[in-house]
This record gives C-alpha cells, structure tokens and sequence, in this order.
C-alpha cells in the first residue's frame, strides 16, 4: 500500500508527504520546511505515550509487536506475530521492535522477522539489508543498532 500510495504521490508531482498506514510510517521527502519528519514510536507498555522521536526523510519506519493485535484464552495471551519454528506466538522476550529502511516492504518484513529471532541474528539481517532498528525487551529495557541513534531527537 505504501509503495502505491508514494507512486501516486510522487506522479502527481508531490515531494513531501507523511503515510501513516498503521504500524508502518512512510516519509516521502523532507516536510516543506526543509527539516525531517518527526515521528514518533510508542511504547509498548503505553500505546498513549511514546519511546522516542525519530527525525526521517525518505525512509519508512515499521513496528511490530504484541501489543496491539493479540487475544487472551485461560490466562494467555496470543498474539498475531507467529514463530515459523513452532507455529506458535513469538516467545521472544521482546515487547515490540522498530526498523527504519529505504524499502516498505524491508521495513515491514525485518520488523517481524526481528521479533522472532535473538539480537544477533536480527543485527546480520540489518547489516545485510542496511537497515537500523530499536528492540524494546519485556522490562522496557531498549537496544538500538548501531546507527539508529542518529535517528533519535529524544
């Protein structure tokens, strides 16, 4: 959606534009002023408050986490983003993990896969694809690779 939706903004001469599509910010451009967007990441423990702000240009931003979507039976809590190696909801200490990336669809998929796997494996991921992410564990605590820091504003 997002891909269709910058197309369309970018045929129509547009070059500067923010897609909110859910989990998923798309910034197109800088904001007309010349500066960054500013996006914001929730927090997972307070979906009304934030982690941090993010200053983005031409880069989409993707969340995951259990947080949101999820159901609970007989004291468990189920949540829609599924460990391929037990078919099961992600057990994976983690409340939510942010990218940032070039490509939608990137930003999207490594947000997930990140949710599943341990850190390192997460941070070979980004490095190949040369993206940045922010993992929040279920204490709150937060880790960032290494150049996501020069996202942060707060």
């Amino acid at each position: 959606a997002a891909r269709g939706a910058e197309a369309a903004i970018r045929d129509a001469g547009g070059t500067s534009a923010m897609l909110d599509l859910g989990g998923n910010v798309t910034v197109i451009g800088a904001k007309e002023d010349g500066s960054p967007w500013r996006v914001a990441v929730k927090d997972p423990r307070d979906t009304g408050s934030y982690l941090c702000v993010l200053a983005l240009t031409d880069v989409t931003l993707s969340t995951s986490g259990g947080y949101e979507r999820y159901f609970e039976e007989n004291g468990k809590t189920y949540h829609h983003i599924i460990d391929p190696e037990t078919g099961y909801p992600a057990d994976s200490g983690l409340l939510s993990v942010t990218v940032v990336s070039a490509d939608h669809l990137l930003a999207d998929a490594l947000s997930t896969a990140l949710f599943t796997l341990p850190q390192a494996e997460g941070q070979a991921l980004l490095d190949r694809y040369g993206a940045e992410a922010m993992w929040v564990d279920a204490s709150g605590g937060e880790v960032f690779s290494p150049g996501f820091s020069a996202y942060l504003r707060t």
